[in-house]
């Protein structure tokens, strides 16, 4: 570096470099980590201050390992630097938000567009980053480098990874034991590790990534045909399928909750489903899971993302199929050639949306201006905004600020719990508007549209609840506040009075346990779409429709 004489500047080895900055990050990107292995344990035994150490040495070791085929000294500083920037971030992240960084959260991050990713920066995330990245950097760039011989380096690199991996296997055989009685029991901890979690996230999605550019989506449902239960009606059936975001049903006056949050479809004669539960808990599961036929249990990520979806049956059983999207995509599930795709532009109604993102308001006014217009069989698949978080006061006008003083940012722990619960319960109150806009627009419509709307949110959230915000945290250890969604379903009173839909029948069934599962097969047993892959157990609408219904 100019201005600095090289006896100010240390002469080191790249291999003392990577492990000098490996173990830097260990120690303190790794917060969650050792608060995890640490809790319980009584400091003044000295078996737990050596399990601490060689659980460190441990994991240096492996990360040297990892590494070291990588770090020559041509890439060596902006690859240590790109790393430890990226750990201290990873760090605060999972601090602040208490989440896991698996393959399915880093999916997340990488899927999310750059309005999104906005409402997670803010000044103390990058003062947090600059704090634990700038010692370490300076260090990266200040050190001289020796310069070894091709055939020292490769020779002197082949010793350094093999001490490093018998040093990691000692370390770690020597505290066995008790390490894998924790890992056992708290087999997701493993993605605490700093920055081997988000590395590996990184190499999976990677790899399915490649694999979905290279395979070609397989048929599904080409035997579909739209065959009505009921004599033919001559108008059009509309079916709008709201995907709401990130709304739980703990939240829902409709569903038992104490606050009013769902005055205006409380009056809307609207079902309420109050024991369903997501397939996933982040949009990126959820969505392309709840479109497919194969359900949580039998969730193959990979399965689903080269297969065809609902919407494709819908498609071959020759219905127009649109979707509309106030959120960040579709996740994959409307790129067959039989959906329409279309992205809300905030410049359609600057009175709806602030140039960068839209009320969900703009959806009822777009599937209005778009009813007129039907003239065949149609589904819209309507994709909200909703609860976004962590900015939930964005997600709502003035009007709906009911419920004070709500948290004004997007730094949830800034606020107090009950300022941040009034955030969110003002989202699902707006939420309760548009839906019954929705309803308003679809019974309103001249036409006498044979029309229905099912709303059902793809996953829950956390709102402090154990120290825990927003979502995403593996299924398996999950909180049910991230996995217990609301549903509503409302059909218009020309299904009801055409003997398509026995309103009475549906409602016994609104207490029945159910899940995302049950929306493939109900949505084609609604609209009468006959195919092979349809279940008529997991329709909700099985027997209550038609002459079956006439019979309960």
């Amino acid at each position: 570096m100019p201005g600095l004489t090289n006896h100010l500047r240390p002469m080191i080895r790249v291999e003392t470099l990577v492990l000098a900055v490996t173990a830097w990050i260990v120690a303190t990107a790794n917060g969650a980590w050792w608060k995890a292995i640490g809790e319980g344990r009584d400091w003044s035994q000295p078996g737990n201050w050596l399990f601490l150490v060689c659980c460190f040495v441990t994991i240096v070791g492996l990360h040297f390992v990892l590494l070291a085929p990588f770090a020559w000294r041509i890439v060596v500083r902006p690859l240590l630097t790109l790393l430890v920037v990226a750990s201290a971030g990873a760090a605060w992240y999972m601090n602040t938000f208490a989440v896991l960084l698996d393959p399915t959260m880093i999916q997340n991050v990488l899927r999310t567009d750059m309005h999104e990713a906005r409402e997670l920066l803010n000044l103390r995330m990058f003062g947090s980053v600059l704090l634990w990245s700038a010692l370490p950097v300076a260090f990266i760039w200040l050190v001289r480098l020796e310069r070894p011989t091709v055939l020292q380096a490769l020779l002197r690199r082949a010793a350094w990874v093999v001490a490093a991996l018998v040093l990691a296997v000692i370390a770690g055989f020597t505290i066995s034991r008790d390490l894998t009685s924790f890992m056992r029991n708290h087999h997701e901890a493993r993605y605490l590790i700093t920055p081997g979690n988000y590395l590996y996230g990184l190499a999976v999605n990677s790899r399915n990534r490649v694999a979905e550019v290279n395979t070609k989506r397989e048929p599904l449902g080409a035997d579909a045909r739209f065959v009505p239960l009921v004599s033919s009606d001559p108008n059009p059936r509309v079916l709008v399928l709201v995907i709401g975001e990130t709304a739980r049903a703990a939240n829902f006056s409709l569903l038992g909750y104490e606050r009013e949050t769902n005055p205006e479809l409380a009056k809307a004669n609207v079902i309420g489903f109050s024991n369903v539960t997501s397939c996933g808990t982040s949009t990126e599961v959820s969505v392309p899971c709840m479109f497919s036929p194969w359900g949580r249990e039998d969730y193959d990520a990979r399965r689903v993302r080269h297969s065809e979806g609902l919407l494709d049956v819908l498609a071959h059983a020759g219905y127009a199929v649109k979707w509309l999207d106030n959120q960040s995509g579709c996740k994959g599930v409307c790129k067959g050639a039989g959906v329409e795709y279309e992205k809300i532009a905030p410049a359609t109604a600057p009175d709806l949306c602030d140039g960068e993102e839209c009320h969900d308001e703009i959806l009822v006014r777009r599937l209005a201006s778009d009813l007129a217009r039907v003239d065949r069989n149609t589904v819209y698949v309507l994709h909200m905004m909703g609860n976004h978080g962590p900015a939930y006061y964005r997600r709502y006008p003035a009007a709906f600020r009911r419920f004070l003083p709500d948290c004004a940012t997007a730094e949830l722990r800034m606020c107090s719990r009950e300022e941040v619960v009034n955030a969110y319960d003002n989202a699902i109150l707006y939420t309760d508007h548009v839906l019954a806009r929705m309803i308003d627009t679809l019974s309103q419509e001249p036409h006498s549209l044979h029309s229905a709307m099912i709303y059902v949110s793809d996953h829950g959230e956390s709102l402090g609840e154990h120290g825990l915000y927003l979502h995403g945290i593996p299924y398996a250890i999950a909180p049910d506040l991230q996995t217990h969604v609301p549903m509503v379903i409302w059909v218009s009173p020309q299904v009801v009075a055409s003997g398509d839909v026995d309103e009475s029948c549906l409602r016994h069934k609104s207490q029945a346990e159910l899940s995302h599962d049950n929306l493939f097969h109900s949505v084609l047993g609604l609209l009468d779409v006959r195919t092979q892959v349809y279940q008529s157990s997991l329709d909700i609408f099985y027997g209550c429709r038609g002459a079956a219904a006439r019979h309960q």
